[in-house]
């Protein structure tokens, strides 16, 4: 018998577990599987096309990503363990993360990606991407890595995206 699924709290920066690096999965299971599908179902709650167990303060390396945001179940994409084994071009676009709401800035990313993982069984493969979805897998895995998105901007928009952060804090906005 499965576990009732769970909506998990996404973390908000400056939450620390965000700026770990995440531990290696070791346990392919029952328990991993579930968490794999709470992850879909809370990525989806909170309107987001990607998320890594960090930010649900799950300090291990998996992250879901939907780039169709349901439109096509076969986009959905479980990666345990990932790394980036090869990537290519350039892409200059917006992002925004479910741990940093509000907050959208245009952040530089290669093109495509190819990413060697680990499904929910252990079985590695690989997925390549380009445009939206090498975004995508770039910004989570650097989750995984204890990096934000506001880590790749210029030292003077991080202190602007800081001082916005303070400022919702401070009206009890964050």
């Amino acid at each position: 018998m499965s576990k009732p699924q769970r909506i998990h709290e996404v973390v908000k920066f400056p939450d620390p577990v965000l700026a770990r690096k995440a531990d290696t999965v070791t346990d392919f299971n029952d328990d991993l599987a579930q968490l794999v599908e709470e992850m879909f179902d809370s990525m989806y709650a909170a309107q987001g096309i990607g998320l890594a167990a960090p930010q649900i303060n799950i300090s291990k390396r998996i992250t879901v990503i939907d780039v169709s945001f349901k439109e096509r179940p076969e986009d959905k994409i479980a990666l345990i363990n990932p790394i980036i084994v090869d990537r290519d071009g350039k892409q200059v676009e917006e992002e925004g993360c479910l741990s940093l709401p509000e907050i959208r800035e245009k952040v530089t990313r290669a093109a495509w990606v190819r990413v060697q993982a680990q499904n929910v069984k252990g079985e590695t493969f690989e997925v390549e991407g380009e445009e939206l979805l090498a975004r995508a897998l770039q910004h989570e895995i650097d989750h995984l890595h204890g990096i934000l998105f506001i880590d790749h901007l210029s030292r003077l928009k991080r202190d602007l995206v800081h001082r916005k952060i303070k400022k919702l804090q401070k009206n009890g906005e964050w």
